[in-house]
């Protein structure tokens, strides 16, 4: 990476830390959970804005491929494989550790999917749907794109919501911790707070260098290039399909990802998280930081998401990112970090002109 790019991160870093000492000092370390949560939703939003903001391409779907990835790992780590135990097939999967025996809420033992495995079966499962769907919804452009995109959450948000398996509308609690390393733990308990702050934007921090140094790459240009002009890259040998597939597919890995983190680190997850309003609002978060602006929808997404998750915004929580989302497109498209008080008063001033002249 060029200096400018580690000078970044390590801002990102410093500020990480300064928080946790700010909360610490003040006695509200309680702070953090809301904060390591909104840390696993901006990695939701980075990913989003390299699709939207890069290679020009909607979606508002991702809400779907947060869900495969949270609901995948939870209900792989809560079912109870104890009256398989013995068979053959079984007993090597314990041996090579991908089941696990936990103790459940009862004390008795329970066989179950190590979460290390859950996680990989949860993310490769997400990007196999996730290059299933993009192939033939890719083709599409505009808000053809964005209404099939539409379709497919509401196809996922339907199936997790009247599926038994998956808690039904009541979704699926008692999802065991996710013990990443000896001694690093993803999990809600009180004591465990400061630990998973740092793993959470540790997580983030990883994602952004990725993004970095992808969109500063030969791959990024090519992106750049088919949001600018796609017939224009096509005819200068840009595999443009490929490009946009890739992008689909690593936008909806984040997803997938922070969806697991989090569900581990709640010790559950229900369906409103597949919901349409969630990804309508990842796309406001997007539109307000600056669709070409990875660090701006990471600033966006902290504050949105933080004040959100504090409730701040009350009963009128999702008319809150709705309204957002138009005031953005009105008078800042650019996102809010690029805008022009001169520009927008040069508008309406331009308007009023106009009416005058013809009111004359």
């Amino acid at each position: 990476m060029k200096p400018g790019r580690h000078t970044h991160i390590l801002t990102l870093l410093a500020a990480v830390v300064a928080v946790q000492l700010v909360t610490l000092a003040n006695g509200k370390s309680f702070y953090l959970t809301q904060l390591t949560m909104t840390a696993y939703y901006s990695l939701i939003i980075i990913g989003l804005c390299l699709l939207m903001g890069y290679a020009g391409q909607i979606s508002l779907g991702h809400a779907g491929f947060f869900a495969i990835g949270g609901y995948t790992s939870a209900v792989l780590t809560t079912l109870d494989l104890s009256r398989h135990k013995g068979t053959v097939f079984i007993e090597l999967l314990t041996k090579i550790s991908v089941l696990t025996e936990r103790q459940d809420l009862y004390g008795g033992q329970h066989l179950s999917v190590h979460p290390w495995a859950a996680f990989i079966i949860a993310i490769a499962l997400t990007v196999i749907i996730a290059f299933a769907i993009g192939v033939p919804v890719l083709k599409l452009k505009g808000h053809y794109l964005a209404m099939a995109t539409l379709g497919i959450g509401t196809i996922i948000y339907s199936l997790v919501l009247g599926t038994q398996s998956f808690g039904a509308a009541d979704g699926i609690s008692s999802v065991p911790a996710f013990p990443l390393l000896p001694g690093l733990t993803v999990s809600g308990a009180p004591g465990l707070r400061v630990q998973n702050y740092y793993i959470a934007w540790g997580l983030v921090m990883a994602g952004m260098v990725l993004l970095v140094n992808l969109i500063n790459s030969r791959v990024g240009r090519a992106l750049r290039s088919i949001h600018g002009a796609e017939d224009a890259a096509s005819a200068m040998g840009v595999d443009t399909a490929r490009y946009k597939l890739n992008a689909f597919v690593l936008s909806a890995a984040f997803a997938a990802v922070a969806g697991a983190f989090l569900t581990h680190f709640n010790g559950g997850i229900g369906p409103s998280e597949a919901s349409i309003m969630k990804s309508v609002r990842y796309v406001a978060i997007v539109a307000v930081g600056g669709m070409a602006s990875l660090w701006g929808s990471l600033i966006m997404s902290t504050v949105l998401n933080f004040l959100s998750l504090r409730g701040y915004f009350g009963s009128l929580d999702d008319a809150v990112f709705g309204g957002i989302l138009i005031l953005v497109m009105l008078f800042s498209p650019d996102g809010i970090l690029q805008f022009d008080v001169k520009t927008m008063m040069k508008k309406l001033i331009g308007k009023d002109e106009r009416r005058v002249n013809l009111n004359s």
